[in-house]
């Protein structure tokens, strides 16, 4: 591309990394390499803010860019919102993000940087990863796209046949990872969970926030695992599952087994109120470079296997359930797209 050619900034805020990428008019990505940075929330907003800023000018010099390219950004960030731009209680951001005018901050630290005012597009960190991964799980088909992205916490979006993703009247919809979920058909007791809520939130089930949980619970079945004695926090030793069930761990391998068995359940679920052609799986879990293919393979069977009675029989036979293919630059790429969309509007 020309180094006059403008480009839209996609920010994707998460709870421990935020990562930048962006898209040429052409909607195509300016990068395909994953460009993180702490997110530091544990600093307060402004260093969150400032973050952001320092990665948009590392990223442009890395690639050769210009603030005067930049026509526009888009923020992905974890919901809900009391209003459009300003934060809610998250279950994965300080208690003290609440009430926290995003766009206002984030607007003024941009136009600063930029040396103009520059319009600022935010939303739903799920929904904005759904945008990009549907462009490509749709292809040349109009089929509307249900995503599911277990990380941290589970994103969720629908993406339209329009390639517009459900925002809802106040901003909070499909906000699916706090859904309570069928505990008579996992034979678990309802986990507490960073929203709030005590009913067993989708969340819990799925996603790293809930791992120390799990692994708890499986621990009763394994006493003599080494995780039992083994030095560090709860959720360092949930953090060191991912490789032993890649390795046959037999308490590992449980444990995601019946992660993928909860997240089918609520892709049922999810089916039965939306109907979407096709369903990406997204996250780490789906990352080539962090997982085996047999891993994946295994995840997504017995996902499939979990969901499929719930369907009704035309979605057996249409339903198409795949990996996401973008890995982490989902939400970045998805919120530039969003802010790309925004500027030909």
């Amino acid at each position: 591309m020309s180094s006059s050619e403008s480009i839209f900034i996609g920010t994707d805020s998460g709870a421990t990394t935020s990562k930048i990428n962006a898209v040429w008019e052409n909607e195509e990505p300016v990068s395909t390499k994953v460009f993180q940075r702490p997110t530091n929330s544990q600093n307060g907003t402004g260093a969150v803010v400032a973050g952001w800023i320092e990665s948009i000018n590392l990223f442009l010099k890395d690639n050769g860019l210009a603030w005067a390219q930049v026509k526009g950004v888009g923020l992905a960030i974890p919901g809900p919102y009391q209003r459009y731009g300003v934060l809610d209680r998250s279950a994965n951001l300080p208690l003290s993000f609440a009430g926290w005018d995003v766009h206002a901050d984030y607007t003024q630290a941009l136009a600063r940087a930029a040396g103009r005012p520059l319009e600022l597009v935010v939303g739903n960190d799920g929904q904005f990863g759904g945008v990009a991964e549907a462009r490509h799980a749709r292809r040349d088909s109009k089929s509307s796209v249900l995503m599911l992205m277990p990380g941290s916490g589970l994103g969720c979006a629908y993406i339209d046949q329009n390639g517009l993703p459900l925002a809802g009247d106040t901003l909070a919809s499909m906000e699916g990872a706090h859904m309570p979920a069928p505990l008579q058909l996992l034979g678990v007791k309802p986990f507490p969970c960073g929203c709030g809520r005590d009913w067993g939130c989708f969340e819990t089930y799925t996603t790293i926030s809930g791992l120390p949980l799990l692994l708890a619970e499986k621990l009763k079945k394994y006493p003599d695992h080494e995780l039992a004695t083994a030095a560090g926090t709860p959720k360092e030793k949930a953090l060191s599952l991912r490789s032993r069930a890649q390795k046959g761990d037999p308490l590992a391998l449980e444990i995601f087994d019946f992660q993928a068995r909860a997240l089918g359940l609520h892709i049922a679920n999810l089916t039965l109120a939306l109907d979407a052609g096709i369903v990406v799986v997204g996250g780490g879990l789906m990352d080539p470079e962090a997982t085996t293919p047999e891993f994946r393979e295994r995840y997504l069977r017995l996902l499939r296997e979990a969901a499929e009675p719930y369907f009704w029989p035309a979605q057996r036979k249409s339903i198409k359930i795949v990996p996401a293919v973008l890995g982490d630059l989902s939400q970045a790429v998805g919120a530039a797209h969003v802010a790309l969309n925004r500027h030909r509007a």
